[in-house]
């Protein structure tokens, strides 16, 4: 049985869970609004056929975890297996990356400002090179809230519109946060792990460094994308400041879930010769290079 042969009955499982249980709220909601009243036994039963799709849900769920299991996958890797079963791979890590935001929010709320940091390892700063273009953004959404909640006549659309603007300043402010909290890390044994946000986290062995240098470059084409020099540029504001380039081409996940090689990597550093005197002093092999 091929896994997406598996997942139908899962993805099924979980429409129809949804489907019942919104369909049986919006019928007690018609009810409310008609004032026809729903006895205690019509509504238990009612609680009830909405709750056999759950349980059904929840059992398939289980069976289906289970199975990734018993296939040699851990507990946290066999649940992202069967999410990716429920929706697709890009829809998934967009709502992993949403979780994500909200957690660096609140890291960088509380002070937590250093996330995968360890004992040893340095971290490279990149959130400046992107702080004034947010922070404009925000601002320009905040002043647009206010001035649409008085031109907008209509109730709901207003409210919608005002539910829109509030999450996207609370996503601006949380892009802002993730770049603040994940840094660039180099490792105490001179891995370099490059990091956007919570966009994008990849990892470099410390053997597969060949040359690194401060070098300001102007990006062209997307975040992670891979040119066809083997290239990929993690820039903040457009530019990046530090280029690495590899013994060999490493294989990273894109942030929609697309894997992608690379030979030479281009970041942004806040401060682009501690970085590269950093790594230099780390792996030996790239001390002497200009």
């Amino acid at each position: 049985m091929t896994g997406r042969t598996a997942s139908r009955p899962l993805r099924k499982a979980v429409w129809w869970s949804i489907g019942v249980r919104v369909a049986g709220v919006l019928l007690l909601a018609l009810c409310a609004a008609a004032g026809i009243r729903v006895g205690s036994t019509a509504r238990l039963a009612l609680e009830l056929a909405m709750t056999v799709p759950l349980v059904f849900l929840v059992t398939r769920t289980a069976t289906a975890c289970s199975r990734y299991r018993r296939g040699g996958l851990t507990w946290r890797a066999a649940l992202y297996a069967v999410a990716a079963d429920v929706v697709s791979v890009p829809v998934l890590r967009l709502m992993i990356h949403e979780f994500r935001l909200y957690t660096s929010t609140l890291r960088w709320l509380t002070g937590r400002w250093r996330h995968g940091v360890r004992e040893g390892d340095i971290a490279v700063r990149y959130a400046s090179g992107s702080a004034a273009l947010l922070l404009t953004f925000a601002y320009v959404s905040v002043i647009e809230t206010v001035v649409l909640a008085f031109l907008i006549p209509w109730p709901l659309v207003r409210e919608i519109t005002l539910a829109l603007d509030l999450w996207g300043v609370y996503f601006i402010l949380g892009l802002f946060a993730s770049f603040v909290v994940r840094p660039h890390v180099i490792g105490a044994d001179g891995s370099l792990r490059l990091r956007s946000g919570a966009l994008l986290d990849m990892r470099i062995p410390a053997q597969d460094i060949a040359a690194v240098r401060a070098e300001r470059r102007t990006a062209r084409g997307r975040r992670g994308a891979v040119d066809d020099g083997g290239c990929a540029d993690l820039s903040q504001g457009g530019q990046t400041t530090v280029t690495v380039e590899l013994a060999r081409p490493v294989t990273f996940t894109r942030p929609l879930g697309k894997q992608a090689r690379a030979r030479v990597f281009r970041f942004y550093a806040a401060d682009p010769a501690t970085a590269v005197a950093a790594l230099r002093a780390r792996v030996p092999e790239v001390q002497n290079v200009p």
